[in-house]
Formats: structure tokens, sequence, C-alpha cells
């Protein structure tokens, strides 16, 4: 098992190099980070012996279950990618430098008040459905610029970028339409020239279209399944429209 995960990395990076180099990118400025939802302890300890150092956790109770081996390899950067709700943000922002997944008002007022209890800001990024698939959180890419408007405007959020998840089970020409629109929506944004927010991150792509992703801009691509094998649960664990009514109706 060790060599598999070691030896996975190396054809993920492999795969990354080259299509930064076919598409006119330095391959420094694709960052991987490996998503490690459902993902055990042993495989997470091979990738960080293999030299990685930046993951990302989709559920805030793995995140929590997870800290005594973030303790134990401090080089470690762990980011938050999943669904967010505003009753478990006291137990992410401990933990993570960046958060992908702010795609409301709602939870930036909710991050921002518990960040100024701790006394610390934090890193974001807004979340955008850009594939309008009622399964997918995110905002609508026609509220976007609001959102980011609003958000700036929390002094403990440091708007930083963007994030979207390509559309499931789609053409590669689905998918990249999903990527150039997230890229439009940063130009949009920078144009408006809103104060203290920053456009340099993109967070797009996964195991299935991360060459995509880089070839229309990504700066942070989320692989797990490539690495590490395949999950112990579906898709719809991680984005569930029932998920969405649920948290609607409830107003989080």
């Amino acid at each position: 098992m060790d060599n598999l995960v070691e030896e996975n990395l190396k054809t993920v990076r492999k795969q990354m190099e080259l299509v930064c180099e076919a598409s006119g990118r330095k391959k420094e400025d694709v960052k991987l980070l490996l998503a490690t939802k459902t993902v055990p302890l042993e495989k997470l300890k091979m990738a960080m012996t293999a030299g990685e150092t930046l993951f990302g956790e989709n559920k805030a109770q793995e995140l929590r279950d997870k800290f005594p081996l973030m303790e134990q390899y401090n080089q470690v950067d762990w980011h938050f990618i999943g669904h967010l709700q505003t009753n478990k943000v006291k137990h992410v922002v401990k933990y993570v430098t960046l958060i992908h997944s702010v795609d409301r008002l709602k939870l930036g007022q909710a991050l921002h008040d518990q960040l100024v209890k701790m006394n610390k800001s934090m890193d974001i990024l807004v979340q955008i459905n850009t594939s309008y698939e009622e399964s997918k959180f995110g905002a609508s890419p026609e509220t976007a610029l609001k959102l980011v408007e609003q958000l700036s405007k929390f002094e403990t959020l440091n708007v930083k970028g963007l994030m979207t998840i390509g559309k499931l089970n789609a053409t590669n020409d689905e998918t990249r339409h999903c990527f150039q629109l997230l890229k439009s929506i940063q130009k949009q944004i920078i144009a408006q020239k809103f104060p203290r927010v920053e456009m340099d991150i993109l967070s797009m792509g996964m195991s299935g279209d991360f060459q995509v992703a880089i070839e229309e801009g990504a700066t942070i691509i989320r692989v797990g399944t490539n690495v590490f094998g395949q999950r112990y649960l579906p898709n719809g664990h991680y984005w569930d429209e029932k998920a969405v009514k649920d948290e609607q109706v409830k107003g989080r």
C-alpha cells in the first residue's frame, strides 16, 4: 500500500506537469490539494511521508478526528473544502488556514462572529454553483458579485478567490464550460475592485477533471480518488439535494 499511494502521487504530479507545459503554464502555479474525505489515517501518513503538505477535508467531524495527525505533521496545511453548516463553524476555524466553500451571507456572518471571539482572521474562497445543479451547494453565478461585495465588509474574512465543482458525470465540454464560467466571474470581480478582495485563487478540478481545470486556469486542484483509491461513500454523501433543501428551510 505504501508504494501504491506514492506511485499514484507520482502519476498525478506528472500529469499536472504535462498539462501545465501544454497549456503554457508554470507547474508551480498549480497546487495539488489532497482531498481526505473518508481516507484512513494510514494513507494520509503515506502521503505526508511522500512530501505532500496540502490537504483538504469535507466534514467537520473528520477534521476534528484527524487533528492529532495534523499536530504530528506540523508542516501540513489543512483546508476545509466541504459544505459548512453555521453550527459547525467553531469546529472548523481552529484547524484550517483556508475555507473553500463560503457560499452565502449567513455563513459569512457566522464565521465573522466566531472569528471575532477568537481574535483572528480567516482566508476564504467563495463557492459558485457553475453547473446550476440543484444537488450542488454554491452561490449562483448571477449573485456571485453581490455576495463577494457583502463578504468583503467582514473585517475578519479575507476573500482570496473562488471555488467550484464541475458538473458531475459530464462531458469534457460541459465541465470545461463550468470552469470557464468561474474564470469569467473572477474577471468580473477583479474589475469591480472591491476593497480587501483578492482573486488569486481558483479552486477547481477533481480526480476526474483536473486536467481540464488546469487548462482553464485552476490554481488549486482537489484530488482524492486518483491518489488514495475509490471512496467508501458515493457522491450523494457530499452533494445531497435533500441536504440543500433542508438547510434552506432551516435558514443556515
